[in-house]
């Protein structure tokens, strides 16, 4: 029984040719081979279908009963195989997809709250999902399909993983708008010592961070009175007390009822990246889709 290993799918060309031609000659002139080479062409054709596919006449060839019966499904097959060559195309706004990010929650505020702006404006019918990100997990998620992009920092690093640089932030001290010292143009370090503080710890419980370990060097430390393990509860925290916070920049810098400050020591910042897996690296859809994470990133400045 004849099976595809025994069809060399390139004849299928040929036989199309000579179906439009009926001459051996003129099909091998319109496919750039010698007349000997189509000849060739034609007996394994032949000896593929079991049939003579092509009989002499007076003036050229005419298709069996056979041959007619299977050039429109050859046909359409290579109409078919010509698709399969070409780029995909994609339009955002009949697009149908669902997209999947894994990020921290600051990156959900300072990210992905811009990004769907962008995207229900643009691609309406594209479904986003959000997963909280655990550090040790994301490369496994990027490589079995779990997820499409993560929003991560600079010290992320994995094979076939490609990246794009979002944005560098910076901190900033964050209190209420009617706070005591709301009225002030900056802050002193001996205030931002004194004031109760609220600070983030990711890992839960811990009264100490990069700010603390900037005051370290400079022999001082802070008054920390409240640890969370969020940032986007913080806004709300500030709202409701006399409580100052040291924050990511993005996340508060377009709240009416907070009051920034620039922090009296030098405080290091972070960089916030979106990384993919090689799987969806030319797939214009997700060119598209990293297109407008940057897009966003830039718009919400």
């Amino acid at each position: 029984m004849k099976n595809l290993r025994t069809l060399d799918l390139n004849l299928l060309k040929a036989f199309n040719a000579l179906m439009e031609e009926k001459s051996v000659s003129k099909a091998a002139h319109k496919l750039a081979i010698t007349q000997p080479a189509m000849s060739g062409i034609l007996t394994r054709l032949r000896e593929s279908f079991d049939d003579p596919l092509f009989v002499r006449v007076q003036r050229g060839m005419q298709p069996t009963n056979r041959a007619l019966e299977l050039a429109p499904r050859i046909k359409n097959l290579l109409a078919e195989a010509e698709l399969l060559l070409q780029p995909a195309i994609f339009d955002p706004k009949t697009a149908e997809m669902t997209v999947r990010f894994v990020c921290t929650d600051y990156a959900m505020r300072a990210v992905i709250v811009p990004f769907l702006k962008l995207l229900k404006q643009q691609a309406p019918n594209i479904k986003v999902a959000v997963l909280a990100i655990l550090d040790n997990t994301v490369q496994k998620q990027l490589e079995q399909n779990i997820i499409d992009f993560a929003i991560v920092t600079p010290e992320f690093k994995a094979p076939d993983i490609y990246a794009k640089h979002l944005y560098d932030e910076q901190y900033v001290c964050a209190v209420r708008q009617d706070h005591p010292i709301a009225k002030q143009t900056q802050l002193s370090l001996e205030q931002f010592c004194q004031l109760e503080q609220a600070l983030v710890s990711y890992h839960g419980g811990s009264f100490s961070g990069v700010t603390d370990e900037a005051l370290a060097k400079q022999g001082l430390s802070r008054n920390v009175t409240l640890s969370v393990q969020n940032f986007i509860v913080l806004p709300d925290i500030l709202q409701n007390s006399d409580l100052l916070a040291v924050v990511p920049k993005r996340l508060v810098h377009h709240l009416d009822n907070i009051k920034l400050f620039e922090p009296p020591i030098p405080i290091q910042g972070f960089s916030k990246m979106l990384v993919w897996h090689e799987r969806t690296h030319r797939d214009p859809a997700f060119q598209w889709l990293r297109e407008k994470v940057v897009e966003a990133c830039q718009l919400s400045a």
